[in-house]
C-alpha cells in the first residue's frame, strides 16, 4: 500500500477495520441451544456491511467450561456459586446493543461494547456464578466516562431459560414482544413489566463504588431493575428487535406492529431462522430502510 497515497491509506484502514469486524459479528456456533427453544436473530446494515446494531449471544455451557467453574467453586467452598452456576446450565444469555448512527465507524463502539460486556461476564462468573446488573451498572459508568455526549448507546439483555422465563434489563431500547400461538397476534404487556432506563453512557450510575467520583449535571441514573417474564405456551414466538424495526415505513405508512404481526402469523410454525428471513424478504420488499435493523426470535419449539 501506497503510504503517501491518502485515497489508498483510507482504503487500506477500511479493509483493516472490515477484517477486524468479522471477528465479532455472531457466527452461528454461538447461536444458543436449549431444550425446546429456537433462537435465531440478524443485523441488516444500512451500508450493507456494518453499523451501531449487534448482537451477543451467551450460551453458557458452550462459551464457558461450566463444569470446571463449579468444581472450584466446590473446592472453595462457595456454595451459592455453585448453585448459579448448575442454573446457567439452563439458560442462554442475548444481548442487543444499538448505536446511534449507522456508519461503519459506528461499529467501533459497539465492538468496544463487545469486548467490555464479554470480559465483564468472565468477571461475574467468577465472582457470582451468573451475570448481574453489576456488569451493567459498571459498562454504564465506563461508556460514561469515554464516550461523546452525542453519542449513546441503547441496549437490552435478557435470558431465556428452559422453562420459558425471560429475565432482562432495558436502557432505552424498544421493549420486547410476544406473538401468541394461540391468539395469534401480539399481546398486550403492562408497563410495569417494561422497567426501562436512560441509553447506556449517558447518565453515571448512581450505586457504584466510585460514585463519589463522578459528576454530572443532570444527575445519576437509579439503580437498574429486571424485568421477568413467565410467558410463552407451544409455538410462542418473542421478539427483540432495534428501533430501525420499529420506525420502519413506506411514506406515511408503518410496518411495525401490524404488517410485522401479519408477516409473524404467516410464519409462526416455521423455526426461529426461517421466521426472522421472512421479516427481512418483507422488511427490504416493504421499503428501502433508513437505518440499520435487527432482530432475534426467540420460539418455543
Amino acid at each position: 500500500m501506497n503510504m503517501t497515497d491518502p485515497l489508498a491509506l483510507l482504503t487500506g484502514e477500511l479493509k483493516n477495520f472490515q477484517e477486524i469486524a468479522k471477528h465479532i459479528k455472531p457466527l452461528p456456533g454461538e447461536i444458543p441451544a436449549l431444550e425446546g427453544i429456537d433462537v435465531f436473530g440478524e443485523t441488516i446494515p444500512l451500508n450493507g456491511f456494518a453499523g451501531g446494531d449487534h448482537i451477543i449471544y451467551v450460551d453458557f455451557k458452550k462459551r464457558y467450561d461450566l463444569q470446571a467453574r463449579i468444581k472450584q467453586g466446590q473446592l472453595a467452598g462457595r456454595p451459592e456459586v455453585v448453585a448459579n452456576l448448575e442454573r446457567c446450565r439452563t439458560r442462554a444469555g442475548i444481548a442487543l446493543l444499538d448505536v446511534s448512527g449507522h456508519q461503519i465507524t459506528d461499529a467501533m463502539m459497539a465492538a468496544m461494547l463487545h469486548q467490555a460486556f464479554l470480559l465483564g461476564a468472565l468477571y461475574e462468573l467468577d465472582m457470582f456464578g451468573h451475570i448481574t446488573r453489576r456488569l451493567f451498572e459498571n459498562l454504564n459508568s465506563r461508556l460514561y466516562q469515554s464516550s461523546s455526549r452525542d453519542k449513546f448507546t441503547t441496549m437490552i439483555y435478557g435470558e431465556i431459560a428452559q422453562d420459558t422465563t425471560f429475565r432482562f434489563l432495558s436502557a432505552a431500547h424498544p421493549p420486547p414482544v410476544v406473538f401468541s400461538n394461540q391468539h395469534d397476534r401480539f399481546m398486550e404487556v403492562s408497563e410495569d413489566l417494561c422497567t426501562s432506563f436512560p441509553p447506556i453512557g449517558t447518565l453515571p450510575s448512581n450505586d457504584v463504588i466510585d460514585r463519589n467520583r463522578t459528576q454530572s449535571v443532570l444527575g445519576f441514573k437509579d439503580k437498574y431493575k429486571l424485568n421477568e417474564w413467565r410467558l410463552m405456551g407451544k409455538g410462542d414466538i418473542l421478539l427483540l428487535y432495534t428501533d430501525g424495526l420499529l420506525e420502519h415505513a413506506r411514506g406515511s405508512e408503518s410496518y411495525f406492529p401490524q404488517r410485522l404481526e401479519g408477516i409473524i402469523r404467516d410464519a409462526k410454525r416455521l423455526g426461529a431462522r426461517e421466521i426472522v428471513q421472512a421479516i427481512k424478504t418483507d422488511v427490504l420488499g416493504f421499503a428501502a430502510p433508513a437505518d440499520d435493523i435487527s432482530v432475534v426470535v426467540i420460539k418455543r419449539s
